[in-house]
């Protein structure tokens, strides 16, 4: 069953709280939340206040997308503020095995996140230990990209490696996911899908997230 996780970057942040409950209102499955430190990636977002603020609006899954470096410093912090799941990416973190484990000590899924160059080799010998792993299918940064097709390939593959040693692992797929691919990601083996500019579009959001559903 394919989950939803609208990605609130975005959103409007003038009217954050009442997008999060829009979101939820009309069939968002989880809340997609994009942390960036201008460092990791060439943008800042928002961080540890602006999540405890919105936590309150919704009782739906904080899926917590950690694009900064050496995100072992704030992990607790994203915890305390409510996340439920904390990906962390490959490339920014050299001892990646003990902040998966560190993650999972204080009670939250772990997750790990590959950039589009990245691949999925490197992490064959953690897949048993993870949540969730999440395909990047931009590269990660800005909103609005286009989908870079060769991801296709590298969700087949971890579909093949969850099926030989995690079958109850998590496959996401973040960037330029749309209602004309959508399709395809989920047949290549994604079942949760982040979406942001396809959900708040034109102010749309009960159209879009529908109009995401009905083309699967």
């Amino acid at each position: 069953m394919m989950k939803l996780a609208p990605s609130i970057l975005s959103a409007d942040f003038s009217n954050l709280g009442e997008d999060i409950k829009t979101i939820d209102k009309y069939g968002a499955d989880v809340i997609h939340i994009d942390v960036m430190d201008g460092m990791f990636v060439p943008n800042i977002s928002f961080g540890v206040p602006i999540m405890k603020s919105i936590r309150k609006f919704t009782e739906k899954t904080f899926d917590v997308h950690l694009m900064i470096e050496d995100p072992a410093r704030y992990v607790e912090d994203f915890v305390k503020a409510g996340a439920d799941i904390i990906t962390v990416h490959y490339e920014a973190d050299r001892h990646i095995d003990r902040t998966i484990q560190y993650i999972k000590s204080l009670g939250c899924k772990a997750a790990i996140a590959l950039n589009p160059g990245t691949p999925v080799s490197v992490i064959k010998d953690l897949i048993p230990n993870l949540d969730m792993v999440l395909i990047m299918s931009v590269n990660p940064g800005f909103g609005g990209q286009k989908y870079i097709d060769y991801c296709s390939d590298k969700i087949k593959e971890v579909k093949k490696l969850s099926e030989k040693c995690n079958p109850n692992l998590l496959i996401e797929v973040d960037g330029g996911v749309n209602k004309d691919n959508i399709k395809n990601v989920v047949d290549c083996g994604a079942n949760v899908i982040v979406a942001g500019s396809a959900v708040f579009k034109n102010g749309e959001v009960e159209k879009n997230i529908k109009d995401l559903r009905e083309a699967l």
